[in-house]
């Protein structure tokens, strides 16, 4: 029995993922010519990784060998794949947007038939993801080579993790979209707000030390913002730190704060090009 042939609703719906699918290669193509830096990338996350094995070995040894649920090999396990996520979530609020945005050149993005900012965001997602093979996959690797680290037993946990980490990735592009690169509609300079950005984010997204470390209050605000969307909830799936029903929880979290953000952002850009518009833009 043949399939029915899909509608012109279905037929719409695939173009529109053809397309988004051709930025999303674009993106990756674009970063895959920048090798040596992936490498300089590299050599940094492992080094920084071996500042925090020795910092953060001596915190969970001078607690009595636990600390907040992280014993020795535990700890490893979160330094290395937050090192590994380094070079694919954006935490350092840089969005080639925002330059367009500045100069105005997005006027002309307006006129393609396409929406500025989930093409912004896909692009960024693209080359993301190919940080994830010379620089974010390598420095894991290494780590486990080197110091060792826990690895969970249960296979859902590394389908869930490779899910949370494309998550992850895709909150942290929207999120530098909302913050950093949609104001630019109505300031004449962002490079303030990307700042604030880099310096809020790495603290509150998990990347110097867990969040589960902070005092409750910080935690609590930390969890308040989608910064532990990026980079600390795919290492505690990844790590096994939480079960599956943990980590489907922790999911949904994702996948909430990307729908509240997309939505905001959204908002914001039709807001924008109307700004344009009146502008003469």
């Amino acid at each position: 029995m043949r399939a029915a042939p899909a509608g012109p609703s279905g037929v719409r719906v695939l173009r529109v993922l053809r397309v988004y699918g051709r930025i999303l290669v674009a993106g990756f193509r674009r970063q895959s010519a920048y090798l040596a830096a992936a490498f300089g990338g590299l050599v940094a996350n492992t080094m920084f990784g071996l500042l925090k094995v020795a910092i953060l070995f001596a915190t969970v040894r001078a607690a009595g060998g636990e600390l907040e649920g992280y014993d020795v090999a535990l700890m490893s396990t979160y330094i290395w794949v937050s090192q590994g996520l380094l070079g694919s979530v954006n935490l350092f609020g840089r969005i080639d947007i925002a330059d367009r945005i500045k100069d105005g050149d997005v006027a002309v993005d307006f006129l393609r038939p396409l929406d500025v900012q989930a093409a912004a965001i896909t692009t960024e997602v693209g080359r993301s993801l190919f940080n994830l093979i010379p620089r974010g996959i390598p420095s894991v690797l290494i780590g486990g080579l080197v110091v060792g680290m826990a690895l969970p037993d249960d296979p859902a946990a590394y389908l869930l993790g490779a899910l949370s980490i494309l998550l992850g990735i895709t909150v942290s592009a929207a999120t530098v979209y909302l913050v950093v690169a949609a104001p630019g509609f109505w300031l004449v300079e962002t490079r303030g707000l990307q700042l604030l950005y880099m310096v809020v984010s790495g603290f509150l997204a998990g990347l110097f030390v867990p969040i589960w470390i902070f005092p409750h209050w910080l935690e609590t605000l930390a969890q308040a913002t989608p910064f532990p969307s990026m980079m600390m909830y795919p290492v505690d799936i990844v790590s096994g730190r939480v079960d599956t029903s943990g980590a489907l929880v922790l999911v949904a979290a994702q996948v909430a704060w990307l729908v509240g953000v997309a939505a905001l952002g959204q908002v914001l850009t039709r807001a924008g090009r109307r700004h344009l518009e009146v502008q003469g833009g």
